[in-house]
C-alpha cells in the first residue's frame, strides 16, 4: 500500500488558520464567519477556525458520497490494512498530537497523552472488522425444500460524526474507524473550540494516504452541523455533547430520515460502603471528580459516604484536594488544567453559588484562584461542597468544572435513590469489597456504565459506551459491536434452486 511516509511526523505542523481536508487534500475555508482559537490556560491566539458554509459541506458530502461505492467494493482484509497504516502514524504523532490537545483544550499532558492512546485503541479493534462483520452475520440451510437463507452486513454511504471539545483526539477515533472499516465514506466535524488535535490525526490520515473521498473533515459551528444533519446524501450522524443538542441532533437527523447515536450529557454519582477500602478508593474518585478539570461525562461530581464511612472519606478526600495543583496542563507538576472558555468558568461559579443558596456548605472554595504566571486562563481552584441534597441543583445539573458535592446516605437503598434520582444515565460507580453490595448496586442502578472500585468507568473499545436515559438518544452505541451494528444493514437473502 502506498504510503506518503516520506513526510515526517515533525512536519504535522498546524496553520494558522485551520482547514478542511475533503477528497484527500487540504483545503482553504472560503468563509466571512469564524472564531479564533484561544488557548485556556494562557489566553493566546493559537489559529483562526473559519466556519464551513451549506455550499462547502455539500462537496463534501457529495466528494464522499462519489468515494462510497469504490470503498464499498473494496474487501474488507484491504480496508483495514489502511487501519493498520493509520494506527502507525497515530504512534508516530501521538505527542505532537498530546501537546496540540493540552493546548487547545487545557487538558495535563499526562491526560492527553492517555487520551490518544484510548483513541488508538478504537483504531485497533477496528482493524478487525473482517471478524466482526461475520459475527451476527448467518445462514440457516434447509429452510423449505432446496431453500437456504443469508444475512449479509452491508454499508449504507456517507456518515458524519460531530465531535465535542473535552475529548478532541479520542472521540472522533471512535467512529472514524469503524465507519470505514465497514465500507462507509465518512466526514468529522469537530467541535470549533478544539480542532488542532483533528488537524493532526488528519495528518495522519494523509499520510495513509486513503482513496481519495473515504476519509474528510470539515470545521464550523453550528450551521455548518445542519447543514450535514440535512444533507439528502448523509446516511447517519454519531454525535457527543450536551443533552439539548443531543437531542436536537436526534430529532433533526431522524427527521430527515437518518440513523442516529447521540451521546448526551450526564450527572454520575460515586457510592462509597462501610466495606470500601476507603484509603486506596479516595485517589481514585479524586481523579474522577477532577481529571480533565472536570469537563468529562465520566466524572463522578457527586460523593456518597454510606453511615460511618463519611467521615474517613472526607477526611481523605480533603486531604486529596489540598494537594491538587492548579496550572498550564504543559506543566509537569499540573493535576487541574483550566476550563475551556472563560465563560464556562463563570457558569460553574454561579453553579456552585447557587448550591451554597439552596443550603450546601462550601468546605474548599475554589472561585477566586488566580495563577500568577498565567493571568488570562479560565481557571478554578478545586471546590468542595458538603451536605447536598438531591432537591439541589447541583446534583442534579452537569457540572463540567472541578467541583466535588458530598453527601451522606444512611444505607446502600438510599443511595442507590439518589444515584437514580436524575434525569441521566451515563455512569455511576461503587467502592466496596462487598461482592453482594456491587451485584445488587449494578442490578438496580439505571445507568449505561458501572464501576465497582473504578471512578472513571469508560469501556474499552470493544465494549460499546453505555449511557440511559437523557444521557443517550439512539439504539445503538459507539465502539464495538454496536459500531458494526450502527453502520451497517443486514440484507437477508433467501435461495432456492430448482436443479438440485
Amino acid at each position: 500500500m502506498t504510503s506518503k511516509q516520506e513526510q515526517s511526523p515533525a512536519a504535522a505542523a498546524v496553520p494558522d488558520t485551520v482547514q478542511n481536508y475533503v477528497g484527500g487534500e487540504w483545503r482553504s475555508v472560503e468563509s466571512d464567519d469564524g472564531q479564533p482559537l484561544v488557548n485556556p490556560a494562557t489566553g493566546e491566539t493559537l489559529a483562526e477556525v473559519p466556519y464551513s458554509t451549506a455550499e462547502t459541506v455539500d462537496e463534501a458530502v457529495q466528494t464522499a458520497d462519489d468515494a462510497f461505492e469504490d470503498w464499498r467494493a473494496t474487501s474488507p482484509v484491504d480496508r483495514v490494512q489502511y487501519l493498520f497504516d493509520l494506527k502507525g502514524e497515530l504512534e508516530d504523532r501521538q505527542e505532537d498530537i498530546a501537546q496540540a490537545l493540552t493546548r487547545e483544550h487545557g487538558k495535563t499532558l499526562a491526560e492527553g497523552r492517555g487520551e490518544i492512546r484510548r483513541g488508538i485503541e478504537n483504531v485497533e479493534v477496528a482493524a478487525g472488522i473482517p471478524n466482526m462483520l461475520r459475527e451476527g452475520s448467518g445462514n440457516v440451510e434447509g429452510i423449505g425444500t432446496n431453500m437456504d437463507e443469508h444475512a449479509v452486513r452491508q454499508p449504507l454511504g456517507v456518515f458524519t460524526a460531530i465531535t465535542p471539545f473535552n475529548f478532541p483526539a479520542m472521540i472522533p477515533l471512535w467512529f472514524l474507524p469503524y465507519a470505514v472499516a465497514t465500507g462507509n465514506t465518512f466526514i468529522l466535524k469537530p467541535s470549533e473550540k478544539v480542532p488542532l488535535s483533528s488537524q493532526l490525526i488528519f495528518e495522519a490520515v494523509d499520510a495513509v494516504d486513503f482513496p481519495d473521498g473515504v476519509v474528510n473533515l470539515v470545521n464550523g459551528s453550528a450551521d455548518t452541523v445542519n447543514a450535514l444533519l440535512e444533507h439528502d446524501d448523509i446516511a447517519g450522524v454519531s454525535f457527543v455533547g450536551s443533552t439539548p443538542v443531543a437531542q436536537h441532533i436526534y430529532e433533526t437527523a431522524a427527521e430527515h430520515g437518518k440513523r442516529v447515536q447521540a451521546q448526551g450529557g450526564a450527572k454520575n454519582y460515586a457510592v462509597v460502603s462501610e466495606d470500601a477500602e476507603i484509603e486506596q478508593s479516595v485517589p481514585n474518585i479524586v481523579g474522577s471528580v477532577y481529571g480533565n478539570a472536570g469537563q468529562r461525562c465520566l466524572a463522578n461530581d457527586v460523593v456518597v459516604g454510606i453511615g460511618d464511612a463519611y467521615d474517613e472519606l472526607r477526611e481523605e478526600v480533603l486531604d486529596d484536594v489540598d494537594d491538587l495543583t492548579v496550572g498550564n496542563g504543559l506543566d509537569e507538576d499540573t493535576d487541574v488544567g483550566p476550563l475551556i472558555t472563560g465563560e464556562s468558568a463563570d457558569r460553574v461559579v454561579e453553579m456552585i453559588e447557587d448550591a451554597v443558596d439552596e443550603g450546601a456548605d462550601l468546605v474548599v472554595d475554589g472561585r477566586d484562584f488566580e495563577h500568577p504566571d498565567y493571568p488570562d486562563g479560565n481557571f478554578l481552584g478545586p471546590t468542595l461542597l458538603e451536605n447536598v441534597t438531591t432537591d439541589m441543583d447541583i446534583t442534579q445539573t452537569e457540572i463540567f468544572g472541578p467541583v466535588m458535592a458530598l453527601t451522606k446516605a444512611d444505607d446502600l437503598d438510599e443511595a442507590i435513590e439518589m444515584v437514580n434520582s436524575t434525569e441521566y444515565g451515563n455512569a455511576s460507580s461503587l467502592y466496596t469489597e462487598n461482592g453482594a453490595e456491587a451485584r445488587k448496586y449494578r442490578y438496580e442502578v439505571d445507568a449505561g456504565n458501572i464501576g465497582i472500585n473504578v471512578g472513571v468507568c469508560a469501556p474499552m473499545g470493544f465494549f460499546h459506551f453505555g449511557g440511559r436515559k437523557g444521557s443517550f438518544f439512539g439504539d445503538l452505541h459507539a465502539q464495538g459491536e454496536d459500531a458494526v451494528n450502527f453502520y451497517t444493514d443486514k440484507t437477508i437473502e433467501i435461495q432456492r434452486w430448482y436443479s438440485n
